[in-house]
């Protein structure tokens, strides 16, 4: 595969962001190599809390999050998935596939040595992380899942596949304004097929007004271009644009056995596990309540809410939503 690297400039004096940039090589399954970027901050010796970010974001959307985490005394490190942020890029949409992505973490996991882990993951950083932790169950010693969720196709007759991707091929694509709007609808199409019609086919995908869209607010133009830093020219996005694609809607999706298997090895997992969701979010408005439901580590825990954040929480309210995981880790310890 063709692999696209954003020059290093691109992050230089970057708001909030003057973490020391690492680096591993994972295979790319093509008889390559990936090269894997992650933040790694605070003591060495302290058990791990692993960030994982959604799309389009990269691990500056924990920016706010770090510090607050190593000033209690952990560890905290908060990779780039490939095809965003320092991470390489691979520059063809067919490149990407869930179990590919599954396959790069599990080798950058497994090249770290890391254990007693603390996963915090919101959006697709939940839809690998939480296959991560099916996979690794030893590895990982609590959960704390933010607006995300393991779609498995339940609830979907396999039936109903056809009717679905015929809906789906006959929407259009809609502006951002509209996107968001869509979303909160309470009748029509899901608002995730126009957010997967969008990420496929609009002509310019625009990150940072897609971070600033899920917030429902404007962001500073400084913080405009720190979203939009990983991706030069639209050459970059293939991962942008693919994400939404491999998120298994449809009942006949080639993702959806691998979660349900996932969701066994969950429905067993004992340890800690804790649902932090924002009030504002309608991507994943809802999904907290199946892994309160059925996760058994997450029984008797304090679940909670984080009022006044939309779907990228942790840009809006990063701040308390690391204390709520530090509390957390100190509850369970």
């Amino acid at each position: 595969m063709k692999i696209l690297r954003t020059p290093d400039e691109r992050f230089e004096k970057l708001p909030g962001y003057d973490f020391a940039p690492h680096y591993t090589e994972v295979p790319d399954s093509e008889g390559g190599r990936l090269r894997i970027h992650f933040v790694d901050e605070g003591p060495r010796d302290a058990d791990p809390i692993l960030c994982l970010h959604g799309q389009p974001t990269w691990s500056y959307l924990y920016r706010k999050m770090i510090p607050v985490f190593t000033a209690a005394g952990h560890r905290v490190l908060a990779p780039d998935f490939a095809g965003f942020g320092r991470s390489d890029k691979p520059s063809q949409r067919e490149d990407y596939s869930y179990a590919r992505h599954v396959d790069w973490m599990s080798a950058w996991l497994e090249s770290l040595g890391l254990e007693k882990l603390t996963l915090v993951c919101q959006d697709w950083g939940g839809l690998i992380g939480l296959r991560l932790v099916a996979r690794h169950p030893d590895r990982f010693a609590r959960v704390v899942a933010a607006n995300t969720g393991l779609p498995d196709g339940t609830g979907i007759p396999e039936e109903a596949g056809p009717a679905m991707r015929k809906l789906y091929d006959s929407l259009p694509v809609v502006s951002v304004d509209e996107l968001f709007e869509k979303f909160q609808a309470k009748d029509g199409p899901p608002g995730f097929f126009y957010w997967r019609k969008f990420c496929a086919e609009t002509p310019e995908l625009r990150i940072s007004e897609i971070v600033a869209g899920a917030g429902g607010r404007g962001i500073p133009g400084e913080l405009a271009a720190a979203y939009d830093a990983p991706f030069p020219d639209e050459t970059y996005k293939a991962g942008a644009r693919q994400f939404p694609s491999l998120v298994p809607i449809f009942p006949d999706d080639p993702a959806i056995p691998d979660n349900r298997k996932a969701w066994e090895i969950l429905r067993s997992f004992e340890k800690p596990f804790l649902t932090a969701f924002s009030d504002g979010d309608p991507v994943t408005r809802g999904a907290e309540k199946r892994f309160q439901n059925e996760v058994p580590g997450a029984r008797g825990q304090a679940h909670t809410t984080i009022r006044g954040a939309g779907h990228f929480l942790q840009e809006d309210k990063g701040e308390e939503l690391a204390s709520v995981v530090c509390d957390f880790i100190e509850r369970t310890r």
